[in-house]
């Protein structure tokens, strides 16, 4: 089954899924490792991990498009990937789709805002007209139509916190957007709980919404219970990550390799722990190829070098 028809069968069996956020190939594969169903890359993670950069609109299509097919390309789940605003008009979102659904990935989410854009949880956001966003949707169902009907457009409203908005503007767009003919509606930025119920109640269809930035935050059984399809958390892999490797860092520079080797011998037993990540990468797979497609010459390689990893074929044992 292709990853789009995955992806699109969960929204029409109404089985709901969490989108687990990176902004990398090894952030996407340790989702599909742990269970997940479905991968997510975040614009934010994306901007942070693989550029450096905040998430201002810094980043071109094709630049967010090629790290998203390398995301892809390394899992067997579909990934959902953030493209920001469509990059410029309708005529560019029309392009954004055809590009992402190149590139592999199953359904993407576009916002209503203005370029550049900037992160949804950042003040100073604005929108475009309601007419223009529309547009986009009109065109980005168009376009995806043309190459993988099955492939999933998410319309993301960024009303809530944006410059002249609020929650009937929300309502407003979302109804727009859900008549252009999209397959998800997300709502960016909501304030509480009961915004989000105020929202479902007035909007039909698969629906999501950001909620990481709610205290406390709602578990996935109420995620459930308010009707979303799925629950997006864009730093879900990547986030522990950053802290973790901060905090290291700092400690290094305080102990130096004692630091080092405690952090060996904290993680003795992890599943990733030194070469079982060459393993989770796929090393042994390299020489399951080299045993069937190498000469025995070129295989001597392993018995004339040295080294303290050695991938093992299955022809071994």
């Amino acid at each position: 089954m292709k990853k789009t028809t995955k992806l699109k069968s969960l929204l029409i069996n109404n089985e709901f899924f969490v989108l687990p956020g990176g902004g990398c190939a090894l952030h996407a594969k340790i989702a599909e490792a742990t269970g997940f169903k479905v991968a997510y890359m975040s614009g934010m993670n994306t901007c942070a991990t693989i550029f450096g950069v905040p998430d201002a609109g810094l980043l071109t299509m094709n630049e967010m498009a090629e790290n998203a097919h390398r995301m892809a390309n390394a899992i067997n789940i579909p990934l959902v990937a953030d493209a920001d605003q469509g990059f410029g008009n309708a005529i560019n979102a029309y392009r954004t789709v055809q590009e992402y659904i190149k590139a592999d990935v199953a359904g993407i989410h576009i916002e209503d805002q203005t370029s550049p854009k900037r992160c949804g949880f950042v003040k100073g956001k604005q929108l475009v007209s309601i007419e223009e966003a529309v547009g986009k949707f009109e065109a980005a169902m168009a376009a995806k139509n043309e190459l993988d009907p099955d492939f999933v457009i998410i319309a993301r409203c960024d009303a809530r916190t944006a410059v002249g908005g609020g929650l009937d503007e929300v309502i407003k767009r979302l109804n727009a957007y859900k008549k252009a003919g999209v397959d998800m509606l997300y709502m960016e930025g909501p304030l509480s709980m009961e915004e989000i119920k105020t929202v479902r109640a007035n909007v039909e269809g698969p629906f999501t919404a950001t909620t990481i930035e709610m205290r406390p935050l709602p578990s996935l059984q109420e995620h459930i219970d308010l009707g979303m399809a799925c629950c997006i958390i864009p730093s879900l892999v990547a986030r522990a990550g950053y802290y973790e490797s901060w905090d290291f860092a700092q400690d290094f520079i305080q102990r130096g390799m004692e630091a080092y080797t405690d952090l060996l011998n904290n993680r003795e037993k992890h599943p990733l722990f030194e070469f079982n990540l060459f393993d989770f990468l796929g090393f042994k797979e390299i020489r399951d190829q080299e045993q069937k497609y190498l000469s025995r010459e070129d295989l001597k390689k392993y018995s004339d070098s040295t080294g303290v990893y050695e991938p093992e074929s299955d022809s071994d044992h």
